[in-house]
């Protein structure tokens, strides 16, 4: 609970210091592809700092999609993974005898969620990063091969999972649910619309309907893609 409040101090502080602040807004298609087809759409407001205002901080919500064939879920939690549940478990080695897989025929869920955003502007261009960081998870029932790391009489049985509900951005390993972030450069087509590309990192996870070896239920694939984004500002910059 101390986590989430944490959070959300940070995104009213950005709020209320955004009042004082040369603000912007706008909405963003984003499609990333590869292995995987996965869509966004996000809102977001950014707050200029500074005499020049070039540096931006904001928040946003955004709406996720994911879509794949056949992928590979490994064990969650980072008690698991790396024996740590802090921002040491960034440089922790993974513990393979406490990892699992769930191999899921297909993958089809969705997140909505709130996001916070970091952003240096340029004339015409834009870098920056953003990263959601509390929301929920939906999507169908899965059915797919667990593969346990142990001699075990659940080793090839067939399992079923659903999305886990929900999100909230920790560190690495620690995070829950399925969460989003872009590095990202943009270019100003006009002083409205803007095109965007960079790489997106995506958690994804899904929850068994019961617990397997370790005590655990919570499964989670990691994927790297590129991504193409159109954006347009909504007003006029205050």
């Amino acid at each position: 609970m101390k986590k989430i409040f944490t959070l959300l101090l940070t995104l009213y502080t950005i709020t209320t210091f955004g009042q004082y602040a040369k603000t912007e807004e706008n909405i963003d298609l984003s499609i990333a592809f590869g292995q995987s087809f996965a869509p966004s759409l996000s809102y977001q407001k950014l707050y200029g700092l500074g005499q020049s205002k070039r540096f931006k901080i904001g928040w946003g919500l955004r709406a996720n999609g994911f879509f794949s064939g056949e992928k590979n879920y490994r064990t969650a939690p980072a008690r698991l993974t790396s024996g740590q549940s802090s921002i040491f478990a960034l440089f922790s080695d993974d513990l393979v005898s406490n990892i699992d897989t769930l191999q899921l025929s297909k993958s089809s869920l969705g997140s909505l969620n709130a996001k916070i955003v970091l952003q240096y502007s340029f004339k015409r261009f834009d870098v920056g990063f953003n990263i959601d960081a509390i929301g929920i998870s939906f999507g169908g029932k899965q059915t797919g091969k667990f593969l346990s790391s142990e001699s075990s009489s659940l080793n090839n049985s067939i399992q079923s999972a659903s999305p886990s509900v929900f999100n909230l951005l920790l560190i690495s390993d620690s995070d829950l649910g399925s969460l989003n972030s872009e590095l990202y450069a943009s270019y100003h087509l006009d002083s409205k619309w803007s095109l965007r590309t960079g790489l997106s990192f995506q958690f994804l996870e899904y929850k068994t309907d019961r617990l397997l070896t370790f005590e655990n239920d919570r499964f989670r694939h990691k994927t790297l893609q590129p991504f193409l984004a159109i954006s347009y500002q909504i007003g006029h910059k205050k």
